[in-house]
């Protein structure tokens, strides 16, 4: 394959996994700030902002209006979800002989889409803007799985996908690295990892720090836990080693690093999670 096209779909899986990331980690947030009177709205914006690492602004308060301009409408912020998704329809189209027909469309209809998606959002609130944003991810994702090939395309693709959502993951978790307490701040943090759900079905409803973290960071068989993208883009670049005959450990210094990291992840004892 050609390193311009691996390369291009590599960002491709990366930029849709950040869309996606970002519009539910907004979605929940911004509910919060406009739900709750009590929360600090500027503090609570600026820590979000780090999590996502987005430059705050240096004057004005920020609000969840404000917020969602930033990280959700602006194509200025290269973080924002406009931003990605304009990045992954690039990218996809320098690359179109090996991305799917369907997946091309699939990206062109949500770029065409995001203005009055937007106009929509303005109107009767922001969550609009970002369920669209979420439902079109997962259509391409699906789309991606049933149209793709599993060869090296996939796999670069898959790769993207699998080092973002680590990114994502951790970034989600130190935000609250300093709360050993079991607050409903780590409720919200299952939400914004799209974890909630299969969480409290996992542990009986019990909301626990330390279950969390080790729920997020470590299980085997929640697709978006660390663990397991980890796993998943370790074997992607198994598969994609030019030397399979090799006799002597890993030979890509990202296969080494990937290695290593998802070995020291699997044999970390639960209970020094929250220390590490």
């Amino acid at each position: 394959m050609l390193a311009r096209n691996a390369e291009a779909l590599y960002w491709i899986g990366r930029y849709v996994e950040r869309a996606d990331d970002t519009a539910r980690i907004l979605d929940v947030s911004v509910h919060q700030l406009l739900e709750d009177a009590t929360v600090d709205a500027d503090l609570a914006a600026r820590t979000l902002l780090g999590v996502l690492g987005v430059e705050p602004p240096d004057d004005g308060v920020l609000d969840a209006w404000s917020l969602t301009e930033l990280v959700g409408y602006s194509e200025e912020t290269s973080a924002s979800i406009v931003s990605s998704v304009a990045s992954a329809r690039e990218n996809a189209r320098g690359a179109r002989e090996v991305v799917s027909a369907e997946m091309w469309e699939c990206l062109n209809v949500t770029w065409n889409g995001l203005p009055e998606r937007q106009r929509y959002a303005r109107w009767v609130g922001p969550h609009a803007f970002f369920a669209y944003v979420e439902d079109r991810a997962a259509m391409l994702n699906g789309l991606a799985a049933s149209t793709m090939s599993r060869d090296d395309t996939w796999r670069f693709y898959l790769l993207g996908r699998s080092v973002e959502r680590v990114d994502m993951i951790v970034r989600l978790l130190l935000s609250r690295v300093s709360d050993r307490m079991n607050s409903p701040g780590w409720l919200t943090v299952l939400r914004s990892a799209g974890a909630a759900d299969t969480y409290l079905r996992t542990y009986r409803g019990a909301l626990d720090a330390a279950r969390v973290v080790q729920f997020l960071l470590m299980d085997k068989l929640f697709p978006r836990s660390v663990f397991h993208a980890l796993r998943q883009a370790e074997t992607c670049l198994v598969d994609l080693d030019l030397r399979p005959t090799a006799r002597i450990g890993a030979k890509a210094e990202a296969l080494r690093l990937l290695g290593r990291a998802r070995s020291e992840l699997e044999f970390l004892r639960p209970d020094e999670l929250l220390d590490d």
